[in-house]
């Protein structure tokens, strides 16, 4: 229980860096130093404030310098990437796989925190994800054979979804999600095309969620980045290793 504890309150603490970093990538400021500051009345955050969890659940959800209310973002994200270093440890335990696929979570969670925020994946974050992956994926394969079959596997899913944002012209998808989708089919390895699947029907649930609670009559259209969805798919099918292919396969022989 300790060690999962641990595992938890490290994941923790990396999400809320990661968060300082997307809030502070591409303006100008240092990721390193400067005191983060409330986002309500800009006065600096103690160093209570910024204990991941704790300190949302101590002040009620509220900031102590001026009681505005905090957002669940934070909290959630912490919560989120703590859970997965868990599942990461029970997955691969204690190997040389761990410290790589710890980092490339973390990551991941840089680019959907982004995407959400803009709508965009960095470059630079993208390619340091695909580099992560592939070395986790290189990794975890049982020998390179297999891992060249993966390999093309991810090649194979991330040009299906590039000749879908041209075909599309854009607005099925942004063209950085192929590359996405590359790096996660490289870290989910066997489950690559269940993840696919299961992004596309987590996509498909939350996108009529979102039709449903447009106003009646609204023709507008809306904008939702695909990468959590991606994000979501893959390492659903990653930790779970459920294959619904197989699972349908059974039925038919059934």
């Amino acid at each position: 229980m300790t060690v999962l504890l641990s595992f938890f309150f490290f994941g923790a603490i990396v999400a809320s860096f990661v968060g300082v970093l997307v809030a502070r990538l591409h303006t100008g400021a240092s990721f390193f130093t400067g005191r983060s500051r409330c986002d309500a009345c800009n006065a600096p955050l103690s160093p209570l404030a910024l204990v991941p969890v704790v300190s949302y659940l101590a002040s009620g959800g509220r900031a102590q310098c001026c009681g505005a209310r905090i957002s669940l973002a934070a909290p959630l994200t912490e919560l989120l990437l703590g859970g997965l270093f868990v599942l990461a440890y029970l997955h691969v335990r204690f190997s040389s796989v761990l410290l790589l696929l710890l980092l490339s979570l973390s990551i991941l969670l840089a680019l959907v925190l982004y995407d959400l925020s803009h709508q965009i994946l960095p470059p630079t974050l993208l390619a340091a994800f695909i580099v992560a992956a592939a070395a986790t994926g290189f990794l975890s394969a049982p020998s390179p054979t297999v891992f060249l079959e993966e390999l093309l596997a991810a090649l194979l899913i991330a040009g299906s979804l590039a000749l879908v944002h041209l075909l599309s012209r854009g607005r099925a998808m942004g063209f950085s999600d192929a590359p996405l989708a590359f790096g996660l089919a490289l870290l989910a390895g066997r489950a690559a095309l269940p993840g696919l699947m299961f992004s596309f029907w987590i996509g498909a649930v939350i996108g009529i969620a979102i039709l449903l609670k447009r106003p009646v009559g609204s023709r507008m259209g809306v904008e939702v980045p695909f990468a959590p969805f991606l994000a979501a798919g893959f390492l659903l099918a990653y930790f779970t290793q459920w294959n619904p292919f197989a699972f349908v396969a059974a039925l038919s022989g059934a």
